[in-house]
């Protein structure tokens, strides 16, 4: 399903993509690894930690960028977690000036967070449910008040 496809039943959607600016430094630390291993080793093997670190580096950027953050069939959807938007109570927006404390002297470590250093704003969702160990979700979102308009309505 494309990311623009919304089902009936999906009320938020999002990608968190790793932002163009942050792909140069880990390519360019791959090269300079593979240019270290080429000289170390000349002759036919010279290519090959190219061929090995260069796709892994991107591999890796591509993964870090893969999370998608859903509200969709009564479910919040975070990645691979999922809690049903019945157990959850209390939405905060989270802005940029905000997200230090919420990730430092303020986070609680039983919460379950999700946070990506190239997304600005995050959603604090309080867990209601007395069975479950976590207080809240912090979740990295680039669209706060889409997110928490779908976890209210």
């Amino acid at each position: 399903m494309s990311e623009t496809a919304v089902t009936a039943t999906t009320t938020h959607r999002e990608r968190l993509y790793v932002t163009w600016w942050f792909w140069p430094l880990p390519l360019l630390a791959a090269v300079l690894l593979a240019a270290e291993v080429h000289m170390g080793f000349p002759g036919v093997r010279s290519w090959l930690p190219y061929a090995v670190l260069l796709p892994l580096t991107l591999v890796l950027i591509v993964r870090m960028g893969s999370t998608k953050v859903e509200v969709s069939g009564g479910e919040l959807r975070v990645g691979e977690a999922h809690i049903p938007l019945s157990l959850l109570g209390e939405v905060e927006v989270i802005g940029p000036d905000g997200r230090r404390a919420a990730m430092g002297r303020e986070l609680d470590p039983a919460a379950f967070v999700l946070h990506r250093g190239w997304v600005k704003h995050m959603v604090r969702v309080r867990v209601t449910d007395p069975e479950d160990p976590t207080p809240y979700w912090l979740v990295s979102t680039r669209h706060p008040e889409r997110l928490a308009a779908a976890l209210k309505g």
